[in-house]
Formats: structure tokens, sequence, C-alpha cells
């Protein structure tokens, strides 16, 4: 094969097709199961607490080995681990398809997440050094976030009608000639990064991968086993002490996985907090109305993938309208309202109730979502890297990535464990119905929150900084200038 060959215009676009395909790979994957679950429950012969596993195995290693695989993008070279990351995802996609056992399908799709983990880490930070910062990087990143919500819809869709029509077999079959094809392309177009001479933060890896593993591990079992239980109890234990040594490491480790200096930016952190949360809100709206609409309404998997088309297509027209909106309004103020949108599209929506009717108590409110999930993750993933340096790159990308796959791990864990409160007494239909409303206004509410950290921490305190830049630039005419998409400030003399 071929070397990569200089970057120009054209190859550009190359490469941002690369990295696109490669993520909504990874996207669609989270969500293509959802609709599928019930086949494979009956193909399988899985158990009823174990089909929960189909999920968690994938996001548990892919959540857990991120900053593991952030880092090693950095020192070993980004391409490498990209190519690396495509064929660990492609190879376990085609074994999962061809599983013939509950077992068998596990420890692939746990395989099939590491590769995620090597993957999704490397692609935002070659979307990073291969565009410029300012205009180019953010209709790169605009691109980006948008396959991200798109593609997580479009699975659903996608896994309902291939599981009701041909197999759900088919949904990872399908991986296999695209990560072939980006394999070659990756190797043809993009130019090997800079490796950062270095050693590996072991310590650091095996404590943030098996601390996460083991948070995300308890809370799920909590929500079946009880808050009592023992495994349990030792699990949430164990996650805590591992996630403090961690920490401990980093502020100490001479070349840390997870660089604590990236916690110094206020945006940074906000848009960290408010990633985990929105995404832990948006994995309970596919799960739980995905159950709503099979489980309650009684549609068939094809059908429940359709329905979703009012939140995936607006989606999709406000993420690519997000560039000449991004320039027009700045970026905090399209996270505020996508907030919001979230928020009120949400409530709505968990008021759906047995006798419901689809047009005004889910497809309306799915229009709010959907919008707001085209506005929101592009300015989340802008300042979740805003202001890095090219040594940075993958480090912050990987904190991006690890709270994009912790908001689905632990807010799916949270959301389930949640989704038991009053519901005594209650069952069949009803009792569904119960659940699904309870998780969605949990989900509500952790969207509130995050609208909350993006006003303190991003929308107020840059007004602030607005202000006092306006003051003093009438004073020293010329002394302060803006500077980066972000919107980060920069004094100069």
């Amino acid at each position: 094969m071929s070397a990569a060959t200089p970057t120009t215009g054209a190859s550009k676009t190359a490469i941002l097709a690369i990295i696109l395909v490669s993520y909504v790979m990874i996207v669609l994957d989270i969500s293509i199961v959802l609709t599928g679950l019930p086949k494979i429950h009956q193909d399988l012969g899985f158990t009823a607490s174990g089909l929960a596993w189909v999920q968690s195995a994938y996001t548990l290693t892919f959540g857990g080995f991120l900053l593991l695989g952030a880092r090693a993008g950095d020192i070993l070279g980004r391409r490498r681990m990209f190519i690396a990351g495509l064929a660990a995802f492609t190879l376990a996609s085609l074994v999962i398809g061809l599983a013939p056992s509950p077992s068998w399908l596990l420890t692939a799709r746990a395989v099939q997440g590491l590769g995620a983990a090597i993957l999704a880490p490397s692609t935002l930070a070659l979307l990073q050094t291969n565009f410029a910062e300012g205009h180019e990087r953010t209709r790169a990143v605009a691109y980006y976030s948008a396959v991200a919500g798109v593609a997580a819809s479009v699975g659903l869709v996608l896994g309902g009608v291939l599981a009701d029509w041909l197999s759900w077999r088919v949904g990872f079959f399908i991986n296999l000639p695209i990560g072939i094809a980006m394999i070659w392309a990756a190797r043809r177009y993009i130019a090997e990064t800079e490796r950062h001479t270095g050693k590996f933060d072991l310590i650091g890896a095996f404590t943030s991968t098996v601390g996460m593993s083991t948070l995300v591990y308890g809370l799920i079992r909590s929500a079946s086993a009880g808050w009592s239980d023992a495994v349990t109890i030792v699990a949430l234990v164990a996650a805590v002490v591992l996630l403090v040594v961690f920490v401990l490491n980093e502020w100490q480790a001479e070349q840390p996985i997870m660089p604590l200096r990236l916690f110094a930016n206020r945006e940074r952190v906000g848009a960290y907090a408010a990633r985990l949360l929105f995404l832990g809100a948006m994995i309970g709206f596919f799960f739980f109305t995905t159950q709503f609409l099979q489980s309650v309404l009684n549609y068939r998997p094809s059908l429940t993938g359709v329905a979703f088309l009012p939140a995936t297509l607006v989606n999709f027209a406000v993420a690519m309208a997000v560039p000449k909106l991004s320039r027009r309004y700045g970026n905090p103020r399209l996270l505020a309202v996508g907030l919001t949108c979230s928020v009120v599209g949400m409530a709505w929506l968990s008021r759906a109730s047995i006798d419901t009717s689809y047009l005004i108590s889910i497809a309306l409110p799915m229009i709010l979502v959907g919008a707001g999930q085209g506005l929101a993750l592009s300015p989340l993933t802008a300042f979740g890297v805003s202001g890095v340096t090219p040594r940075d790159a993958g480090a912050a990308s990987g904190v991006v990535n690890v709270a994009h796959q912790m908001g689905n791990s632990l807010g799916l864990a949270v959301l389930i464990a949640v989704a038991e409160i009053g519901s005594a007494g209650l069952g069949g239909r009803e009792l569904l119905a119960h659940r699904v409303s309870i998780s969605l206004t949990a989900g509500t509410a952790m969207l509130a929150l995050a609208l909350l950290l993006v006003l303190a921490l991003i929308v107020r305190p840059r007004k602030i900084v607005e202000v006092s830049d306006s003051t003093e630039a009438e004073v020293l005419p010329g002394v302060v200038q803006q500077c980066r998409v972000s919107g980060e400030v920069a004094r100069t003399a």
C-alpha cells in the first residue's frame, strides 16, 4: 500500500471522510444493537439479566481503555493506532456476526469495545492535527459531532429494519467491508503524526481502566441486586479507591495519560461534565423509548426504528447548520439553546403513558430532543478540546470520549436503578410505562443540571470576559484581540 500523500484540499476532504466514516462505525454500533436485542435474546438464548451485558460488555471496555488508547496515539503515532483500532473493531464485528453462543458474543463485544477505545481518540486527534484552528476546524468538528448524534439515531432505524427483515447479524457483518476500505484509505491519505518520546503511564492505565470498569459494573449490578448487595458494595468501594489512586498518580506522574492540566480550563471542565450528563440522558432516551414503543405500544422492531425519524432528521438538519449558526451566534449560545430544547423535549416525553398518542406525546418531543442533540454536541466537543497544545491533543480527545462513553455507561446504569422507584404493585405494560416515565424524568434532571453547569462555567464567565475586554479595549485600543473559535481570549502587547 502506498504511503500517505501530502495534505492538500482534496486530501483534507478524504481525511475528513475517513475520520467521519470510522467514527460512524463506533457510534452506530452502540445504538444498532438496541432494536435488535429481542432477536438476539431469542436466537442465542440469553437470560433476561445477561442480555444487558450485550451493551455493557462493549461500553465497559470502550470507556475503560479510552485514556490508554489516547496515550498510545501520542507515543506510537495516531495513524498507526487509528489503523490498529479499526482492525480490532472490524475483526470483532465479524466474530460477533458469527457468534453461536452468548459467551462468544460477549467476548467479541468486549474486544470490539477495546478496538473502539483505540480508534475513537485517534479520530478526534487526527481531526485536530489535520485541520487548522478556526473556521476550518469548526466546520470539521461540526461534521464530527453531527455524525455522532445522527448515527446514534440511524442505528436504531437500521437495527430494527435489519432485525425484522434480514438478521441482527447483518448489522455487524456490514462493518467488515467498510473497515477494510477505511484501513486502506487511512494508509493512502493520512500522514503519520509526530511521535512523542516517553513511556506509558502503566499505573495510570491500570487504575483508570479497572477503576472505571468496576464503577460501571457496580452501578449496573445495583440495579438488579440492590445497593446492599455485598458484591455491589465491594465493586463500588474498589472503584473509588482505584480512581483516587489514579488521580494521585496523575498528579505526580512524569508523563500522565490524563494530564490534570487539562482541567485547569473552566470551559473544558464544564464541557466534560455537561457531556457526561448529556450522554447519560440521551442513552436513556434511546434505551427506554425503544422499549416503550415495542413493549407498550406494540410496535415491530422496524416500525420502532422508523418512529425515531423525527429526532433523526431534525438532528441532522440542525447539526449541518451549526457552522453557520456558530459564526453568527457563537458556540456558548448554541450550547445553552440546545440543552434547553433537550430539557423541554425530555420532560414532555416523560409524560407518555399507556394510552398516549404517538404524534403528540412522542413525535413532537422527539423533534425538540433531536434539535437539542444537533445544537449541543458540536459546541461540547469544541469546548472539550479548546486551547490544548498539539502534545495534549490525544489526551484531550481521550477525555472527551471518556465523558461520552462513561455518560452512556453510568447514565444507563443510574436510570435503570431509578426506574424501579414506585413500581411496587404494577405489572405488564403499566409497569414498563411507569419505568419509562420515571427514567426519562430522571434524564430530564440530568439535562437540567448540564444546562446549569454550562451557564455557570461557560456562558456566564464568557460574558464577563467579553465585557472586561470591551472596557480594556476602549482604554488601550489593540491590546485585546479575540482568538480561537472556542472563544478563548488572548491578550497581546
